[in-house]
C-alpha cells in the first residue's frame, strides 16, 4: 500500500466510511497530501462505494480543494474591497516578484503558489491572507518578505512565528450578548422552564434570525418540532461568507459557551438529538479550540445523554468544515454540503423545517441567533423583547471595517442610527456605507439618520465605510467580481448574469464603456433579481445598481462614447488567422479602403 493509499484508508476509517462525510474526508486528505490527485480520488471513491464523478464534483465545486498541484504552501490573498483599500495589491505584486511567480503559478520546486480569494472574514485587521487555509493578518511588506523566506527554507507552518496567526476579537462595544456566560446556567434555566415553556419564551422574545433574512426563530422552532418524524437536526450556520462580516468569528472564538449552549437549548425545544456547526473554511484556525470546547461540554454533562440530568434530553454536536463556497451559507445549499454533495441550493418548497438534512426536519440558524437563545432562557422572552424596537427585538452585532479609526465588532440595540455607529467608530467625512455586505445596500450621508432594524435597514452585520478618497466604482466592480466567482452555476440567470455584469464593469474600467453598458447594468440587475433561483443571484446586482443610482459620475467619467463600443476589435482579432493562411487580400479584411 502506498503512503497516499494509507492516508485515504485512515481517513475513511476515521469517518466510518460515511459518504455524507465526503467533504470532510477530502479536506483532511488534502491537508496531508496537498492536493486530490486522480488516483487519490479513485481510491476514495472505491473505499466509499460511490462513483468517481461524485468525488470530482465536490472537489471542483469548492475553491479550497484542488485536483491539480498547488504547492506545499498555498497562499491566497484576501481580495475584498477593504483589503484593497488597505493596499493588498502592492503586497500581492511584491510577493510574486520575490518568488518570481505569476498569479496561480506553482513554483518550479513545487513549494508555493500565490493567488487571490474572496473575503476571509478578517476585514477589521487586514490586509490578510490564507496559507493552507490558516489566516495571517495585518500584512506588511516586511511580513511578506519573512513569509517568502519561510517558504524558501520549507519551514512547517507550526514553526512560523505565532504572531503571524494572531487574530484579535477587537470588540469595541458591548450590550448583553458579548458577555461571558457561566457554563450550564442557560441550560439549567431552559430545563426549568420545560420544553413547551421554553418554546413559549422563544415566541415571546420575537427573536428574528440574525443572518439577514429575519425569519421569526420561535416560528421556525415550532415548525420543526411539529413536523412528522422522530429524528430532527439543529444546524449552526457559521459559514460567514458575506464580504465585510466577521462577528460570528468573534462569538465562536470567545463566546463559544453561548453558541454551543444556544444550539443545545434549540435542540431541547425542537426535540433534535444531533447538531452540526458548519464552519467556513476561512476559519480553519478556530477548529481545534472549538472541538475542545465541545469535548469539555460533553465531559461536563452539557452534551450527550440526559443533559444536566434531564431524562430524554439527548444531544451532541459535530463540526463540519467548509472548503470555500459562499453559496453554502444559503440554508439548503448548506444541507447539500452536509450530505457530502456540491453545495447547490435546493428547490423550495418543501422547507427545511419539514425536509432538511437527510430528509428530516432541520433548523438552520445563524451563530448569533443561537447565541441569543441563552439570553432568552435566562431572562425570559418578555425581558429580551424590551430591548431594540417592537419589530426588531434585542441587540445586533455589527462588523465595522473600512475608513474609520476603530474597526471591529460593535453591539447595539436594534434601532441605532447609522450616524451613531459612524460617530462611535471614528469615521470622518464618510461618503458612503455598504450595509449588509456585497448583497446589501449602499447608503449616503442624507440617509445616515436611518436605523439598523428589520423595518428599515436589515443586515447580517456588515458595515463597510468609504471615505472621500475612495472610488465607489472600484467597490462596485469588486463586488461584481465576487458574485461572478461565487455563483454556483445552478441557474442561467445568475451564472450568465453575474459573468456579464463583471465583464461590463471591466470594460468600463478599461475605458471602453458607453452609456449602452450603463443602461445594460440596470436591466441586468433587475433581470437577475426577478429570475434567479436563490438569494445570491437575486442580490448580485444590488451593489452595482445602488452605486449607479447614487454615484453615477463615478461611471460617467470612465465612459468612452455615447453609443455602443464593441468589446473586441474583430478586424485586429482576425490578424493571426491571416498570418497563418498567408492572406492579405481585400477579401481577408472586414473593411477595405475606398
Amino acid at each position: 500500500m502506498s503512503a497516499n493509499s494509507d492516508v485515504v484508508s485512515r481517513v475513511i476509517e476515521r469517518r466510518k466510511s460515511d459518504p455524507t462525510q465526503l467533504l470532510q474526508m477530502l479536506r483532511e486528505i488534502q491537508e496531508e497530501l496537498d492536493w486530490i490527485a486522480p488516483e487519490t480520488a479513485r481510491e476514495l471513491a472505491a473505499g466509499l462505494g460511490v462513483p468517481i464523478t461524485r468525488i470530482q464534483s465536490v472537489v471542483q465545486f469548492h475553491s479550497f480543494l484542488y485536483d491539480k498541484p498547488r504547492g506545499r504552501y498555498r497562499v491566497l490573498f484576501s481580495d475584498n474591497i477593504t483589503d484593497r483599500m488597505l493596499g493588498n495589491a502592492a503586497l500581492v505584486d511584491h510577493m510574486l516578484k520575490r518568488l518570481k511567480l505569476r498569479r496561480g503559478q506553482v513554483s518550479a520546486d513545487g513549494a508555493v503558489s500565490v493567488d487571490l480569494t474572496s473575503c476571509t472574514g478578517m476585514c477589521d485587521q487586514g490586509p490578510a491572507m490564507l496559507v493552507n487555509n490558516f489566516a495571517i493578518t495585518r500584512l506588511t511588506l516586511r511580513r511578506i518578505d519573512e513569509i517568502c523566506d519561510l517558504t524558501r527554507i520549507g519551514a512547517p507552518l507550526r514553526e512560523w512565528p505565532a504572531e503571524f496567526f494572531r487574530v484579535e476579537d477587537q470588540i469595541r462595544r458591548r450590550e448583553t450578548l458579548l458577555t461571558s456566560l457561566e457554563p450550564g446556567v442557560a441550560l439549567d434555566a431552559a430545563i426549568a422552564r420545560g420544553r413547551q415553556g421554553m418554546m413559549d419564551e422563544m415566541k415571546r422574545s420575537h427573536l428574528r434570525g440574525r443572518g439577514g433574512a429575519g425569519f421569526p426563530t420561535g416560528t421556525k422552532f415550532e415548525g420543526a418540532r411539529n413536523a412528522p418524524g422522530a429524528q430532527r437536526y439543529i444546524v449552526c450556520n457559521a459559514d460567514e461568507g458575506e464580504p465585510g462580516t466577521f462577528k460570528d468569528r468573534v462569538l465562536l472564538n470567545s463566546f463559544s459557551t453561548r453558541v454551543l449552549e444556544g444550539m443545545t437549548i434549540a435542540s431541547y425545544v425542537v426535540g433534535a438529538t444531533k447538531g452540526f456547526i458548519y464552519l467556513r473554511g476561512e476559519y480553519r484556525h478556530l477548529h481545534e479550540q472549538l472541538q475542545r470546547d465541545i469535548d469539555v461540554m460533553r465531559a461536563s454533562g452539557r452534551l450527550g445523554t440526559s443533559i444536566r440530568g434531564a431524562s430524554g434530553f439527548d444531544f451532541d454536536i459535530e463540526i463540519h468544515m467548509g472548503a470555500g463556497g459562499y453559496i453554502c451559507g444559503e440554508g439548503t445549499a448548506m444541507i447539500e454540503s452536509l450530505e457530502g454533495k456540491p453545495g447547490r441550493p435546493r428547490v423550495r418548497p418543501p422547507s427545511m423545517v419539514e425536509v432538511g438534512y437527510l430528509g428530516k426536519p432541520t433548523v438552520v440558524d445563524n451563530v448569533e441567533t443561537l447565541a441569543h437563545c441563552t439570553e432568552i432562557a435566562i431572562e425570559g422572552g418578555a425581558s429580551f423583547a424590551k430591548r431594540g424596537t417592537k419589530t426588531s427585538t434585542g441587540t445586533k452585532l455589527i462588523s465595522i471595517s473600512g475608513d474609520c479609526e476603530r474597526p471591529g465588532v460593535y453591539e447595539y440595540q436594534f434601532g441605532v442610527t447609522i450616524g451613531r455607529i459612524l460617530e462611535d467608530c471614528g469615521a470622518r467625512a464618510t461618503t458612503a456605507v455598504q450595509i449588509g455586505g456585497a448583497s446589501g445596500v449602499l447608503v449616503t450621508p442624507d440617509e445616515f439618520s436611518r436605523r439598523i432594524a428589520f423595518e428599515d435597514i436589515p443586515t447580517a452585520g456588515a458595515f463597510m465605510i468609504f471615505g472621500p478618497d475612495q472610488d465607489l466604482f472600484d467597490a462596485a466592480r469588486n463586488f461584481a467580481h465576487f458574485f461572478a466567482h461565487e455563483s454556483c452555476g445552478f441557474c442561467t440567470p445568475c451564472r450568465v448574469g453575474t459573468a456579464i455584469q463583471r465583464n461590463i464593469m471591466d470594460k468600463i474600467a478599461e475605458g471602453r464603456g458607453s452609456r449602452y453598458e450603463v443602461n445594460d447594468l440596470m436591466r441586468l440587475a433587475d433581470f437577475m433579481k426577478k429570475n434567479s433561483h436563490c438569494g445570491l443571484g437575486e442580490t448580485a446586482g444590488n451593489a452595482v445598481r445602488d452605486t449607479l443610482n447614487k454615484f453615477r459620475p463615478a461611471f460617467e467619467r470612465r465612459l468612452h462614447a455615447r453609443d455602443f463600443v464593441p468589446a473586441i476589435d474583430l478586424e485586429t482579432a482576425l490578424e493571426p488567422a491571416r498570418r497563418i493562411t498567408g492572406r492579405d487580400d481585400a477579401d481577408a479584411h472586414l473593411v477595405t479602403e475606398a
